[in-house]
């Protein structure tokens, strides 16, 4: 990308971190907050998932994981307040959500033939700028020119908490203590792997959001933005 175009886009905004950092939450009312589009890139990942579990597709089929991805059309589309994922039409915002689909998106993210497949259509989405993308490798991978980078983590322990009170809600049985021991497998598996494993990029800002709000990451957040909003008018 020529220096030219970065200048005439919108601003990106890359939210990195691991899983259950709050990512998701943050991101979406971020982006409502600056009226800029939200990206759920980790949804793509965990849409695939889905799709490759149900079509029994085993993850050494390079062939046939291309074939699902390019065949795969998935979209964001806003309802009642809240952001559904629709894959080929259908609305499976709830069904990625599951534990089971959590863990094995970990090992689909380590599919190259995914990623590169993935990584070009996060691209194409957030080209215009004026975007917000949440996962593990925005700033240091899929946007590593993105103007505005935050990396936004917690301990496992919260993170498995925060984790086990929304499955909680939604009725499922599940213990704390296995909750945090999966957020800590998924850890392992998004930082051990080996294309675009989970890292913190160089220029990020790490926004820890233990015993804090989300109310008061959000503020940090949007103030970042907006100063550099306000630097790319002056320098207009």
């Amino acid at each position: 990308m020529s220096a030219g175009s970065e200048t005439e886009r919108g601003i990106v905004v890359a939210i990195d971190g691991p899983s259950g950092a709050g990512k998701s939450t943050v991101a979406r009312q971020l982006a409502e907050r600056l009226g800029y589009l939200y990206i759920d890139t980790g949804a793509m990942f965990r849409t695939v998932a889905l799709c490759v579990q149900r079509a029994k597709i085993i993850l050494d089929d390079e062939a046939a994981l291309a074939a699902l991805c390019r065949d795969l059309e998935i979209t964001f589309v806003r309802q009642d307040g809240s952001y559904r994922v629709l894959a080929n039409g259908e609305d499976v915002s709830d069904a990625i959500r599951t534990p089971e689909i959590s863990l094995l998106t970990s090992r689909i993210s380590t599919q190259k033939v995914v990623r590169d497949v993935l990584l070009h259509e996060q691209r194409r989405m957030g080209r215009a700028g004026n975007v917000v993308l949440e996962g593990r490798d925005i700033g240091s991978v899929v946007f590593p020119h993105a103007e505005v980078k935050f990396f936004l983590s917690a301990t496992p322990e919260e993170r498995g908490r925060r984790r086990f009170l929304e499955l909680q809600a939604k009725g499922e049985k599940v213990t704390l203590e296995k909750t945090i021991a999966e957020v800590i497998a998924r850890d392992a598996q998004d930082e051990q792997r080996e294309h675009a494993p989970l890292r913190m990029a160089d220029d990020a800002l790490p926004i820890d959001s233990d015993g804090i709000s989300v109310e008061e990451v959000l503020n940090v957040m949007e103030k970042v933005v907006r100063r550099k909003e306000l630097e790319r008018k002056v320098s207009a």
